[in-house]
């Protein structure tokens, strides 16, 4: 073997003993590095943690994970660490290359097979003109620019066809990872934008013209034959996709049908599928084209439904997780940046990123101001369609395989392909702003809601555990047509590091049709018990949404469509849930970090929902619930929020409120907050009391002829007295109100928040949480929005107290129902 050149195939002759699969061990005198199974588990933990460290290392520049997996090979082939003769020969010899090559198309085989059983071809059907119009020019520019620069290379390689390698190049200019923009959009918030559905829908387009050119490539590569052998591999090709569509997809539903409803898919038919998708490979292989075309085309014709989301969910952690960056990084093994020398390779280099870009750009904004689009979007969605990923590398790989490509050539277009899909996230950060819509709206509480108007409320869904609460709680807001509510469902999705997993376009999959993944499923659910509850309530709209991002930035997302949609009321759920015995236990740490985030940053009020269960007796109608509700209340905006909420649930016919109102005794003393409260705001207390008093006054004068309200007041002088109160309440009520009282400091809660668990809940919020307290009922902790600390900006809003009249604005004056009987009065000492 040349030493100067390790693992160069073109003057080596291999040799290997077809025995040596395992080691005798160490102790036998084996070096285990001589044997191929010990070599790749070695290659494949190498890669693995190469690629990880590269994404924590890249994630600060919002980089999507196949920049990490083609670095990391390329980190550890000739361009860097390679170029040691030593590492390349003991970790990377050439007789090793075969088996991981293999294995690596084996993980490429099934990822395609995942793509296609997630890829919902319906889509591409619903998709608009100005969709498929982008997509075309966006490959039209590229492809003619790779042509040029075809011409330019092919006089140093005089290999294969002109023709071919125009092909080969003009793909791998044109296309649009499809998989790797999904994770690009995510991550920038653009999703679930206009902006980002077209894009999703042209990259799909894009997506799939790239395969059927993919196997035109193919079948022009094989040099030596005449002409005729190609035109019968894509004819083979189209009988076997014809074939796949035909007699596969029907036999596969006839499976499916015959399992009986609820049970899983068998054992045997998932065994079927997998073998399937190698057959399918073999084909595809046999007849000329590449064997992941046959595994792709495999994948597209299994029926959505159970079977689609058991495969994924058996398959998609294991290939995305361990051997798709297998092939990612031999892309990078293979590429040797070293081969691209010379100042003209370089500026040729520079050249053809530059016009590549400049192609897809100029493509897509020409589309896009033709339909009327802002320069300023169509300059954001050409850059968007610049990302590159995992086809281009199969085109690369083929290419090079069939000698299309050679050592330079296939340096130059990695290095092209890691460029451009690296600049686009920054890029397109610096460029693209978002127009927030910044539209001053008064009503950002339940207070100040219009006692005629909407009552808008974002309800948070993490899961569908979630549901029956929320929606009995909504329930029981009393929608009516004088004051209907508009429900924003909102589910959060974690955005994984699994790209395919971004393949469900969510807003435009049509409802009724099956779930393509568990994500998906899980969203479908939430969706139907909001539409049921739209259907049989009445005055009621409900609009769902679904929010992808990871969950250091979720409350981002959260915030946004609240200040987009202009609600007055978030609900988000509490981070723990309860178990079988009683007890409270942490569903994940993080739903605690976004609760904390959204409390802060929130443009409206916000409500936390401990789940205890809130349904109610049995009903037969919408309008027979029966709900026994608390609202404590000691003072302050977030208390004065809270029985805004309760007066107006206790407008519905169905629900008994008891507000308990605690008053100071004459020893109460004054106590120093702890260092562990969390005051944001320091009140003007006169101010404070005299609008508690206003407001208090109001709601009973305004429930004085009400027999289901019930008004009680306590004077209690420390917090001892005030838990022994709230642990007298009658047990039949299910569902507790109460301010989080931030920046109160009251005699009556004092010591209280010196053993709180979860400080962001408030001291009663808190105490009524809590595992050790009567677990009967559900508690919902409330914060006004006083027009502070709004996306970390000071704003003074006229819903802050400081900038209203001397009398409180009360909304609710006229929302009372015809009386149904007399209050009952309560003075407790």
């Amino acid at each position: 073997m040349d030493e100067e050149t390790p693992n160069r195939t073109d003057d080596s002759i291999v040799c290997y003993a077809p025995t040596m699969i395992t080691t005798n061990g160490i102790w036998q005198g084996d070096n285990p590095l001589d044997y191929s199974l010990p070599l790749f588990i070695l290659q494949l933990t190498l890669v693995v943690v190469t690629t990880r460290i590269l994404v924590f290392l890249l994630k600060p520049f919002r980089q999507p994970r196949v920049i990490s997996e083609i670095l990391g090979g390329v980190i550890l082939g000739p361009s860097l660490l390679g170029r040691s003769t030593k590492f390349a020969n003991t970790v990377f010899p050439l007789r090793s290359v075969m088996v991981l090559e293999t294995m690596a198309n084996v993980g490429l085989l099934y990822f395609l097979f995942l793509v296609g059983v997630e890829m919902d071809i319906a889509v591409i059907r619903r998709t608009g003109k100005r969709a498929l119009a982008m997509a075309i020019a966006g490959m039209i520019l590229p492809f003619l620019i790779g042509v040029s620069f075809a011409f330019m290379l092919h006089k140093d390689t005089q290999l294969v066809k002109l023709g071919t390698f125009i092909l080969f190049l003009g793909v791998a200019l044109s296309v649009t990872a499809f998989p790797v923009l999904a994770r690009i959009l995510a991550e920038l918030k653009l999703l679930n934008t206009d902006i980002g559905r077209i894009a999703m829908s042209s990259a799909l387009i894009n997506d799939m013209c790239a395969w059927i050119l993919l196997a035109f490539a193919i079948a022009l590569a094989e040099n030596d034959v005449k002409s005729l052998a190609s035109i019968w591999v894509i004819l083979s090709s189209v009988a076997f996709v014809a074939f796949c569509v035909y007699v596969i997809r029907p036999l596969i539903s006839w499976m499916i049908n015959r399992t009986p409803e609820g049970e899983s898919v068998s054992e045997f038919c998932i065994c079927l599928i997998l073998t399937g998708v190698m057959i399918s490979g073999f084909i595809t292989d046999a007849i000329g084209t590449h064997s992941v075309f046959g595994a792709f085309v495999f994948g597209l014709v299994i029926p959505n439904g159970p079977l689609g989301i058991t495969l994924i969910e058996r398959l998609e952690d294991f290939v995305s997780g361990l051997l798709l960056p297998l092939f990612f990084a031999i892309s990078g093994l293979k590429t040797d940046v070293s081969a691209i020398t010379g100042i003209g390779t370089w500026a040729i280099l520079s050249l053809v990123i530059v016009l590549a870009c400049i192609g897809k750009v100029a493509g897509t904004l020409l589309v896009s101001l033709y339909y009327k689009m802002p320069f300023n979007e169509g300059l954001t969605l050409g850059l968007l369609m610049n990302t590159k990923g995992l086809v281009e590398m199969i085109v690369l790989n083929v290419g090079k395989d069939q000698k299309v490509l050679d050592d330079k050539s296939f340096a130059i277009m990695v290095t092209v392909a890691v460029i451009m899909t690296a600049i686009i996230a920054p890029v397109v950060t610096t460029i693209y702003k978002p127009a927030r819509k910044v539209v001053p709206y008064k009503r950002r509480t339940i207070q100040r809601t219009k006692p005629d108007g909407e009552f808008r409320v974002l309800s948070c869904i993490h899961t569908p555990r979630n549901v029956p609460t929320i929606i009995s709680l909504l329930e029981a807001s009393h929608p009516t047509k004088k004051s209907p509510i508009c429900i924003y469902a909102l589910h959060l999705v974690e955005l994984t590091g699994r790209a395919s997993a971004m393949l469900i376009v969510h807003n435009t999959r049509k409802s009724g049709r099956p779930a393509l993944n568990r994500t998906q499923a899980q969203s479908d659910h939430i969706i139907n018990a909001f539409e049921n509850f739209e259907q049989h309530m009445g005055c009621v709209s409900v609009q769902p949404l679904t929010a992808i991002s990871p969950y250091s930035t979720m409350h981002e997302d959260i915030c946004n469509v609240a200040e987009d949609k202009r609600v007055s009321f978030i609900i988000i759920p509490f981070h723990k849930q309860q178990t079988v015995d009683g007890a409270m236990e942490s569903t994940n740490p993080a739903f605690r970090t976004i609760n904390q985030n959204v409390l802060a940053n929130a443009p409206c009020s916000v409500g936390i929902l401990v789940d205890r269960g809130l349904s109610g007796s049995t009903r037969l109608a919408a309008n027979q619930i029966t709900h026994h509700v608390v609202a404590i209340f000691f003072g302050g905006p977030d208390d004065r929020e809270a029985l805004a909420y309760a007066w107006r649930m206790c407008e519905h016919p169905g629900v008994n409120l008891t507000v308990m109102r605690f008053i100071p005794g004459e020893h109460a003393f004054d106590q120093t907050p702890s260092g562990r409260e969390i005051l944001t705001v320091v009140t003007d207390t006169d101010r404070d009391k005299q609008l508690d008093e206003d407001y208090v006054s109001e709601f009973r004068s305004r429930t004085a002829n009400d027999g289901s309200v019930v008004y009680i007041e306590k004077v209690v002088n420390h917090g001892e007295e005030t838990v022994a109160a709230i642990r007298s309440i009658d047990p039949i009520h299910d569902l507790f109100v109460v301010g989080r009282g931030q920046g109160m400091i009251s005699p009556l809660t004092a010591g209280l928040t010196d053993w709180s668990e979860c400080p962001e809940l408030g001291a009663i919020g808190d105490l009524l949480a809590s595992s050790d307290f009567a677990s009967t009922y559900s508690v919902l902790v409330v914060q006004q929005y006083i027009g502070i600390h709004v996306h970390g900006d000071v704003l003074g809003t006229p819903d802050s107290p400081y900038q209203q009249h001397d009398h409180f604005e009360l909304s609710q004056m006229n929302r009372r129902p015809p009386p149904r009987g007399q209050a009952i009065f309560q003075p407790q000492p």
